[in-house]
């Protein structure tokens, strides 16, 4: 797991929330789990658990990926120490939680994913950005 500074979100892999003890101890209580080609976990009843399954690429739903950016945006607002997860932890799960940023902190969505590119190494899937481009709204301030 990797923590985008300064922000209460994480991302991850499928491993990650193998070890519950290591989600305990960053403190997070939510986990977005956007790994469509992965079976569901079951986390502990403590954890709050959104799944929205996520292809990597193009022929994801509009209602879906502005459902997982919302989710992750709303978490974000609260202030809610947040796991968000794909397979691997290179595109998915990057590209929702830049978007989340960009929705709450008025960022450009590259602008956004360059903080995210900044807790790790990246492999954003570019149909899937473009699809996050064309159906997530970005309030940009000058």
């Amino acid at each position: 797991m990797r923590q985008i500074h300064p922000h209460t979100l994480w991302l991850g892999h499928v491993g990650d929330v193998r070890d519950w003890r290591a989600v305990f101890d960053a403190g997070i209580q939510a986990i977005i789990d956007l790994a469509g080609n992965e079976a569901p976990v079951v986390p502990p009843r403590d954890l709050t658990y959104q799944r929205f399954p996520l292809l990597d690429g193009a022929g994801n739903p509009d209602w879906l990926l502005k459902l997982a950016c919302h989710t992750v945006a709303d978490l974000l607002c609260a202030g809610v120490p947040t796991l968000v997860y794909c397979s691997a932890g290179m595109s998915r799960s990057p590209t929702v939680a830049a978007a989340a940023i960009a929705m709450t902190t008025n960022r450009s969505l590259d602008d956004a994913l360059s903080l995210v590119r900044q807790a790790g190494d990246l492999d954003v899937s570019p149909a899937l950005w473009a699809a996050i481009g064309s159906c997530v709204t970005v309030h940009e301030t000058d």
